[in-house]
């Protein structure tokens, strides 16, 4: 089942016009970039850094929300 999901994308992807798989290309690629090294760069783990245990952190995270 799951080899004839994965065929019948790729057999859609290949049968695509050039344009369109140019398209889909950028759009995987800007999805990357924003998933992935934004989330390296701008959104640092800060609660594992500051705190040790599950508890603190969700005290934190609790505090921050009631607010």
């Amino acid at each position: 089942m799951v080899k004839r999901v994965i065929r019948f994308y790729v057999d859609g992807f290949r049968s695509m016009a050039s344009w369109s798989r140019t398209l889909w290309i950028i759009i995987l690629l800007k999805l990357f970039i924003l998933f992935f090294i934004f989330k390296l760069i701008f959104f640092k783990d800060t609660l594992n850094t500051k705190y040790d245990t599950d508890r603190e952190r969700s005290e934190h995270v609790i505090e921050q929300i009631t607010k």
